[in-house]
């Protein structure tokens, strides 16, 4: 299968390009091409309007006799969309635009009016100070008045955008201080109320040794050994600390009593380890604890 778009062509060896007839063509032949209505027209025959941008395939041809400093001047050949009337527009290098020849009108174009408008007054005005030079100095008078009134209104504009600018800049200083202000404030009562909170804690709760009985007692322990039992006894902060014996338990005061009255050795008192800031635990032999 051949490509589809071929780059290179096959020329044969005894291949000549002199024996190639020319083709004669018309001297002004027309070309058919693809363009885009230049300005909104009006139909003459039907009266159809055909908007700018309207595309067409046009017939093109050189005007003779035409140019703009050797610039050479078109005409194209289009139809109505509706009745397919022969339209003609023609180029205008002049003023950089198209113009309608035949079969439509140009659409009112107020801004070209305008233009013609102001380019008459502005040609009117000159002529006449040409001919009073008192009217040319009034003209001045005016012109420069009107530049000054000019000059101090865009002054004012740009003295009170500078004003407004100032002025949103020291609310947002104002606006971002407080808040600052605001965050610092916040940070120094939750620290504070954080350290309350620690203090207070510390003062209620407090951790003190009891020894419980072996496992014969229903302690939980293995027979014949101690066990040793961390109590977490809770006070009220603020007064004074109370004796170890009222904390325990009645069953735990009831055995030390027992323990005393038959004279029991006294339990051995190991090395205490400071375990935290809340607490002090007391190691046993036994590996059971409880927590009563």
């Amino acid at each position: 299968m051949s490509e589809r778009k071929v780059l290179n062509k096959y020329f044969p060896p005894d291949f000549d390009p002199s024996l190639i007839p020319r083709r004669r063509q018309p001297k002004n032949s027309q070309q058919v091409v693809r363009l885009m209505a230049p300005f909104s027209m009006r139909c003459n025959t039907c009266g159809e309007y055909i908007y700018k941008g309207k595309k067409f395939n046009a017939r093109k041809e050189t005007v003779e006799g035409e140019d703009y400093y050797d610039i050479k001047i078109f005409r194209f050949y289009i139809k109505c969309t509706l009745c397919s009337a022969e339209i003609t527009f023609k180029t205008d290098p002049k003023n950089t635009d198209y113009a309608a020849e035949h079969g439509a009108s140009r659409n009112f174009e107020p801004w070209r009016d305008e233009k013609s408008v102001e380019e008459e007054d502005r040609l009117a005005k000159l002529e006449e100070e040409e001919n009073n030079p008192m009217k040319a100095l009034e003209n001045r008078t005016v012109d420069s008045k009107r530049e000054m009134d000019i000059l101090d209104a865009l002054q004012d504009i740009r003295a009170r955008n500078a004003r407004n600018e100032r002025v949103g800049q020291s609310v947002d200083l104002l606006d971002r201080l407080g808040m600052e202000e605001i965050e610092t404030e916040e940070d120094r009562e939750r620290k504070l109320a954080e350290e309350e909170d620690e203090k207070l804690v510390r003062e209620v709760f407090a951790k003190v040794p009891a020894a419980e009985a072996s496992s014969s007692n229903g302690a939980g322990s293995s027979g014949g050994a101690s066990s040793e039992a961390v109590v977490t006894v809770k006070r009220k902060a603020g007064t004074q600390e109370p004796d170890l014996q009222s904390l325990l338990p009645d069953s735990a005061r009831a055995l030390l009593s027992a323990k005393s009255s038959i004279g029991a050795p006294p339990l051995k008192r190991k090395k205490l380890e400071g375990k935290n800031a809340l607490g002090i635990k007391l190691k046993g032999k036994a590996k059971a604890k409880a927590v009563v």
